[in-house]
């Protein structure tokens, strides 16, 4: 049985501004307590690519980036569970920055199951 890469890209991540501004426009939202995550379909995509959100609200530099890399490191954990053709972003609200890893581990896959992204 071949062994599944767990790597995560940055070819794999929506970097652009109009990537985002994309899926805010034609995409839907599932709203959490601790992450926002906004999902677009896309036609013959190939694999999901993500984008991740951390605003100034979030609190100073340090407090954003370790909520930007935990959103990261789950997203890489559970990416072999998501459906193929979509572009996914995720916000993170200001509870994020108190919130333990497993309860933004545990708010993401609510609302991936909310948001019918993850393989059956």
């Amino acid at each position: 049985m071949p062994a599944r890469s767990l790597s995560f890209p940055k070819a794999r991540r929506l970097t652009r501004a109009s990537e985002f501004e994309r899926v805010k426009q034609n995409g839907c939202a599932q709203r959490g307590k601790l992450l926002m995550l906004g999902v677009l379909a896309m036609e013959n995509a190939g694999r999901f690519r993500a984008g991740f959100v951390t605003s100034r609200k979030l609190g100073g530099a340090v407090a954003r980036n370790r909520v930007r890399r935990r959103l990261r490191e789950i997203v890489r954990k559970h990416q072999h569970d998501l459906r193929e053709d979509f572009w996914i972003v995720l916000i993170a609200r200001p509870d994020a920055t108190r919130a333990s890893y497993r309860a933004l581990e545990d708010e993401w896959l609510r609302l991936a199951k909310r948001a019918s992204i993850l393989a059956p």
